[in-house]
């Protein structure tokens, strides 16, 4: 079993919300794996590149004991999408650990699995993301890694490293 399964845009993903979140997670031992809406080569806002070896539709929650959605400007293309939603909705039914970093938190939002729980997003005056949050049912707190049972969100590319460490230290329980 892997341990972690990042879903990334197929372009202008975060790429310090990748790597870094990366880098703890496999500093702590752990092992992940990249998937995307297609599987290939997918290049990050900054020009880094990842590759994707699963496609989103193929995704089975239980091979992994944490998801993690990255964020970046692309991840808006999840947050109506019918097979990320669904992956969301499945991993926190099955108990698993849930993760979204700067604007991937508002995938959990319309999956339905905020409410009452206290997040944490990237925010801006003219996106607003803190303020969709309450229309679901969530408490935006404003810190940069917010811990809530087994969600865990992070408000940008700052807080990957210590949001990595975060999902690592819930993953080894």
């Amino acid at each position: 079993m892997t341990d972690v399964l990042f879903v990334i845009a197929e372009k202008n993903f975060r790429d310090e919300e990748l790597f870094d979140t990366k880098e703890a997670l496999e500093k702590a031992g752990l092992t992940a794996i990249i998937g995307a809406k297609t599987t290939g080569i997918k290049k990050g806002v900054l020009g880094k590149t990842a590759e994707s070896t699963v496609a989103l539709k193929n995704v089975n929650v239980s091979d992994y004991k944490a998801i993690i959605f990255v964020g970046g400007a692309g991840a808006s293309a999840y947050f109506e999408d019918a097979v990320a939603l669904s992956i969301a909705k499945l991993a926190a039914k099955s108990n698993k650990i849930v993760a979204a970093i700067c604007i991937a938190p508002i995938i959990l939002l319309n999956a339905g699995i905020l409410k009452g729980k206290n997040v944490t997003v990237w925010d801006d005056t003219f996106h607003s993301y803190s303020k969709k949050l309450a229309t679901k049912g969530a408490k935006y707190t404003g810190n940069e890694v917010e811990i809530d049972s087994r969600i865990i969100t992070a408000n940008g590319p700052q807080a990957a490293r210590k949001f990595g460490e975060a999902v690592a230290k819930a993953v080894k329980g």
